[in-house]
């Protein structure tokens, strides 16, 4: 009985949260609290699992971005999806754009759209699109009684709310980033930053291949001519999206007079051939075991 009765007051407690009139405007400034008359049971997407995040630039018309969904059970029956997309991230309905709608049907439903479908919905084409870009999907919902929920309408509460919270799993939105595949990228660079100023900006470095395929020598930018080389910095690059690795255990990559050395793991960055640019971040251990912060570099191909 004691679960029952969690239960029931779980679903009043999802119902407030989702709950609107679907004559309102999902404009940001609905509170479906504002009047009681507002309350009843709502509807919501819940998370599968994610297609993917990635679009190629090299094949964007094709590339597909989405996620597998189902509906929350228990809630008022959906519909169908429509699907709007816009630059980066923003609640702000007047800068979505249109992309498709998605007819509700079974236990799970795909919604999904190609690098074609977003360049379409933001009237574009997709040669346009640049790597390191990234774009928003927003999923809308309808229920079968006329009501309508998205990111505006649905509520959060910082770790515990539909949006965002692991409660709950709800997928009422999912990401697009323009990557492109990795070819060697040894030459010379410009330093455009360097968090942790082995090298400056504005300096010239150079870049070489590693010893084996999809791997990148560094060591020109850390440790630069600041330090010694312990062993060189290879980064290990992802051929289908340019996305940057290093070894679990890091790589003890600079050693100073003083016998101190520093060591890179926890690595995550691009290289992307089709624009010359490389970005890494990583996090520095002092002698191996004490942490010193997060820290990144950025080059140009010159």
């Amino acid at each position: 009985m004691k679960t029952m009765k969690k239960i029931i007051y779980a679903f009043v407690l999802s119902s407030l949260l989702f709950s609107v009139s679907s004559c309102k405007k999902t404009d940001g400034q609905i509170n479906p609290l504002s009047s009681v008359t507002n309350n009843k049971i709502g509807a919501y997407l819940v998370l599968n699992r994610t297609i993917n995040s990635n679009i190629i630039f090299a094949t964007a018309a094709t590339s597909k971005v989405g996620v597998i969904v189902h509906e929350y059970k228990g809630g008022d029956p959906i519909d169908h999806i429509d699907v709007f997309a816009a630059p980066g991230t923003t609640y702000d309905t007047t800068k979505w754009k249109f992309v498709k709608t998605v007819a509700y049907s079974g236990d799970s439903v795909e919604v999904s759209a190609t690098g074609a479908d977003l360049a379409k919905a933001l009237g574009i084409a997709t040669s346009a699109f640049k790597a390191g870009s990234s774009y928003s999907f927003y999923n809308r919902v309808y229920t079968k009684s006329g009501a309508r929920y998205d990111v505006n309408n649905t509520g959060t509460n910082t770790g515990s709310g539909i949006l965002g919270g692991p409660t709950y799993g709800a997928s009422f939105d999912f990401g697009a980033y323009i990557v492109c595949s990795y070819t060697d990228m040894s030459g010379d660079y410009k330093v455009l930053k360097d968090e942790w100023e082995d090298s400056y900006p504005g300096d010239i470095v150079t870049i070489t291949a590693g010893t084996v395929a999809n791997t990148l020598n560094v060591s020109g930018v850390w440790p630069g001519g600041s330090g010694s080389i312990v062993n060189p910095l290879i980064l290990t690059i992802d051929p289908a999206t340019g996305a940057i690795s290093l070894p679990s255990a890091g790589i003890s990559f600079e050693k100073y007079a003083s016998g101190t050395t520093y060591l890179a793991k926890n690595a995550s960055g691009y290289a992307f051939a089709c624009t010359g640019s490389i970005t890494l971040k990583a996090e520095l251990f002092q002698n191996g075991s004490a942490s010193v912060g997060n820290y990144s570099f950025a080059l140009q191909k010159q």
